[in-house]
């Protein structure tokens, strides 16, 4: 698991997107949203340049390391299809992004921090691996902790997360259903896959 220390809303001027949801990168994104630096990028990228940029999107935005992103391409290279929409698909369906998108927490390092420590089950069982891969039918639950249950409601009663048709979430249990496989429509990251793919076949 890949884990960003450094300045968050610097990778999300640098990127031109909203990879980090903190409310602190969130903000500084609104106020500058032109990339860091004392005088900004003025050249316009090079084709490599656009592609790593594209590349650094999906690893930073689902907290991948260059070894892990490799791996989940090798996995899905030589299958039928576009090979970009079922790495894409793939990375939808890690446990951590679920529970983000469910709307257990406000952002992925938090539900990746959340599991790490143990707060969540899959089908009754504690899961600690952010990457473990859910599939259609599996039940995401807080462990039976109290103090645990009135820390995911807070979150939850002041969330805003956009509900998706493939996971159901109910508040009142906290508790997410995968309904079904994502889609390529069902990807919350705007990238463009096929430059990704692009680049990590070199």
């Amino acid at each position: 698991m890949a884990r960003q220390s450094g300045p968050k809303a610097r990778v999300n001027r640098r990127l031109s997107a909203l990879i980090y949801e903190s409310a602190g990168a969130v903000r500084a994104m609104e106020r500058r949203d032109n990339p860091p630096g004392m005088h900004g990028r003025t050249r316009r990228p090079t084709n490599y340049g656009h592609a790593l940029a594209e590349k650094q999107k999906v690893k930073h935005y689902y907290g991948l390391g260059e070894r892990q992103l490799r791996r989940y391409f090798d996995s899905v290279v030589h299958k039928k299809g576009n090979a970009g929409e079922q790495l894409m698909v793939l990375l939808e369906r890690r446990l951590d992004n679920v529970i983000r998108r469910a709307g257990f927490v406000k952002t992925r390092p938090q539900a990746r921090q959340g599991i790490v420590h143990g707060h969540f089950q899959v089908n009754g069982v504690k899961v600690t691996k952010p990457s473990y891969l859910l599939r259609a039918g599996d039940v995401v639950t807080i462990r039976n902790r109290e103090k645990l249950t009135e820390l995911y409601r807070g979150i939850v009663a002041n969330s805003s997360t956009q509900p998706t048709d493939w996971i159901a979430f109910d508040a009142e249990t906290l508790r997410a259903t995968v309904q079904g496989l994502p889609g390529p429509g069902d990807v919350s990251l705007p990238v463009d896959v096929n430059i990704v793919v692009e680049f990590l076949s070199r």
